[in-house]
């Protein structure tokens, strides 16, 4: 073993959190190094952590281009275009997504290049004293001594004991990405964002797709229109989603996963040629941290940190999927950003009340801040706008009416308190109340401001003024 290499800081995983904290350190004058361990299809060191290389960018990729399969048959022939014997070979689908991938890998590696970030490629172990031991591919070993060190282990995909990866039949997210052929049936345990997502791809490709959910609401955590709109337009394409439905046992046979469950009433079976199992991801913090480092896991395996990702113990700092707060890559972005800042010794912040989610399905979803629900449960009083996209010229010309968009504000003050869309490129609008909550904006502020026409964003616009009841192009 060499002697210990010295850094400024030390950053373990090469994930959104990570690199982002990494590459803000570099930009900051410290001496930086970021250890990650993840391989690439080609077996080669690849960065970006589970969203570039199994999550958010693959998905997107093959969301699209079944997106454009499924307009094809159901959307083009509204606009006067017609197919013949429209079909989809799975293996240009899956390469162009792997090309899409090797991009933006590569891409941060060249980042980390242009910042004179130092990479090390191997599996990182915080020891005491803020000294990273890196157990490097190649089998050897390196110490890293960090005046500040920064944990973004990131999250691994929960397996149920009764239904275990096997990467063929059974599979997580990271299976689901590389099927070399569209299933005939595919179940998915677990109908959160992934499930939705990859059952979406799927179904339009032209499997017949059951998403089994034990709890007995959909999207629990959306507003409930926006929920009730979605669940009704997923049924129209063809998933079945069966709610208040818990899988008990999982068996592959030579004619397919045999799949049994309770709906509520009976034990029933169903066989399914493939298995997605998506219930949740924990915080990959196993082997991370040796004896003696003085950081905390909590029961759930997540790193301990106070509201500034600090972990209590001097120069150790965590972000990202390993913490508290929403699993998403964008909260590990800002969190990442906010360390390299204050360690550098300038103010670093993050708003979790301000933090977008989306699922990128067709309509796509999105909100920010509280629903509807959470209002009525914490007693605050407020009033409420709603504005649907049937009623924007830019969506109906789209051939993409469904939806709507709804704007809280607070009774009193009239300080935004949430947004809830569902309906066309919603994953961008969503960011008008993202923006106006950031600063503190008020419904009517948000009324003021012009906005383009013929654009989706009218429906923005037209739901905050009806949160005043003076929408101009709906009855109030």
């Amino acid at each position: 073993m060499s002697e210990q290499q010295q850094f400024d800081v030390v950053v373990i995983g090469g994930g959104p959190a990570g690199y982002h904290a990494a590459i803000r350190a570099a930009q900051l004058g410290l001496k930086t190094a970021c250890v990650d361990a993840a391989l690439g299809k080609d077996g080669q060191p690849a960065l970006g952590g589970t969203c570039l290389r199994v999550g958010c960018i693959p998905s997107k990729a093959l969301l699209d281009s079944s997106r454009q399969f499924w307009n094809m048959s159901h959307i083009f022939g509204e606009h006067g275009i017609s197919f013949a014997d429209q079909k989809i070979d799975v293996a240009t689908m899956i390469g162009r997504k792997d090309k899409i991938v090797k991009q933006f890998t590569g891409g941060i590696a060249a980042l980390f290049k242009a910042n004179k970030i130092t990479p090390f490629y191997g599996f990182g172990q915080l020891q005491p004293g803020n000294v990273v031991s890196v157990k490097q591919h190649d089998g050897s070993t390196v110490e890293l001594k960090g005046t500040n060190v920064i944990l973004a282990a990131g999250s691994d995909s929960i397996e149920l004991p009764f239904a275990k990866f096997d990467g063929k039949a059974i599979v997580d997210n990271v299976g689901a990405l590389d099927f070399t052929e569209v299933p005939k049936t595919l179940g998915v345990i677990g109908a959160g964002v992934i499930g939705l997502e990859l059952g979406s791809v799927w179904n339009r490709l032209g499997a017949k797709v059951t998403i089994f959910e034990a709890l007995p609401d959909f999207l629990a955590a959306a507003d409930k229109e926006v929920a009730k709109v979605g669940a009704r337009e997923f049924k129209k394409q063809g998933l079945d989603i069966r709610l208040g439905t818990k899988v008990s046992k999982t068996e592959v046979k030579p004619d397919g996963v045999h799949v049994t469950f309770n709906d509520g009433k009976s034990d029933q079976e169903v066989v399914v040629e493939k298995l997605l199992v998506c219930v949740g991801r924990r915080a990959a913090t196993k082997g991370l941290l040796a004896d003696g480092t003085g950081v905390k896991l909590d029961a759930r395996g997540m790193i301990e940190v106070d509201d500034h990702c600090h972990t209590g113990v001097d120069g150790v700092w965590a972000i990202g999927d390993c913490v508290r707060g929403p699993m998403l890559a964008h909260k590990g972005f800002e969190e990442g950003i906010e360390v390299a800042e204050l360690i550098a010794g300038l103010p670093g912040h993050v708003n979790y009340d301000t933090i977008p989610n989306v699922i990128y399905t067709e309509p796509e979803i999105a909100w920010v801040g509280k629903t509807e629900e959470q209002l009525k449960a914490e007693g605050v009083a407020y009033k409420a706008g709603s504005f649907p996209f049937a009623a924007v010229g830019r969506a109906v010309a789209m051939a993409e009416p469904i939806g709507f968009v709804k704007v809280l504000a607070d009774a009193e003050t009239d300080r935004i308190l949430g947004m809830h869309l569902i309906g066309p490129n919603v994953s961008e609008l969503v960011h008008e109340g993202v923006i106006s909550m950031e600063f503190n904006g008020s419904a009517d502020d948000l009324a003021r401001i012009c906005h383009a026409h013929p654009s989706l964003s009218e429906a923005v616009h037209d739901a905050a003024m009806a949160v005043d009841k003076r929408a101009i192009h709906k009855a109030n």
